[in-house]
């Protein structure tokens, strides 16, 4: 290599902001995408954390009010027909449907047991959707970053080796910026995606573990009013 070409490459800015701004449009336009996607998931990770433990707190503290021995009746009184808690709301929506199944003799409309689950089910329909909300997001992420920032390196090179043809010099003061400008494309993509399929596959796990336990809970919910129904 010679002197000229050494200290040209020796004065080139290998930085990631000066790679950003030496990037084509597209590749720009990539990296951007890309780093709003990283973002994007790392504020639906923290969410989703904080939202899962005081998921999981609310149902412990509501779990031990449920089998404190207090009776059904007074609970409900105390949490009233509209709680905030997924646990409380599933209770509530039992609950509700019980009573606006007794008649007026003291009997059960037909079809209480039936409508009594369907209420609770749908109470945890909706307790799955506000816990899952944010996921799909994270798996598109990691399914298709990678391939987007493979994307921009691509078309990267295909730039770099344009510009090559134009200048007529295949040295590596010509050739390295365009390369590493590319390269940075599919570093973002990896970054983007890795911390989102980790985070995904373990809170899918998390929200899972969660769901479950509501309807463990509303199974055995449902018991306790079957043997009070069939009394």
């Amino acid at each position: 290599m010679d002197t000229q070409t050494l200290a040209l490459a020796q004065e080139m800015d290998f930085s990631l902001l000066a790679l950003f701004w030496r990037a084509s449009p597209v590749v720009k336009l990539v990296m951007i995408m890309l780093v709003v996607a990283s973002f994007w998931s790392w504020a639906i990770i923290i969410q989703k954390f904080i939202a899962f433990r005081e998921a999981r707190r609310e149902a412990a503290i509501f779990d031990r009010a449920f089998w404190s021995g207090e009776p059904l009746d007074e609970l409900y009184d105390r949490i009233g027909p509209d709680p905030e808690g997924p646990s409380e709301r599933i209770f509530a929506a039992g609950m509700t449907e019980w009573r606006r199944s007794l008649r007026d003799d003291g009997g059960m409309i037909a079809g209480a047991q039936a409508r009594i689950e369907r209420s609770m089910d749908v109470a945890i329909l909706k307790a799955t959707e506000q816990l899952t909300r944010g996921l799909p997001f994270l798996a598109t992420v990691g399914s298709t970053a990678p391939f987007v920032g493979l994307f921009g390196t691509v078309w990267g090179i295909k730039v770099a080796f344009e510009q090559i043809a134009i200048s007529q010099n295949t040295s590596l003061a010509v050739v390295a910026p365009g390369i590493a400008e590319a390269l940075v494309a599919t570093a973002l993509g990896l970054v983007a995606a890795i911390p989102a399929v980790i985070f995904y596959n373990k809170l899918s796990t998390d929200s899972d573990r969660i769901i479950a336990g509501y309807e463990a809970f509303a199974d055995e919910f449902a018991t306790i009013l079957s043997r009070q129904l069939d009394s």
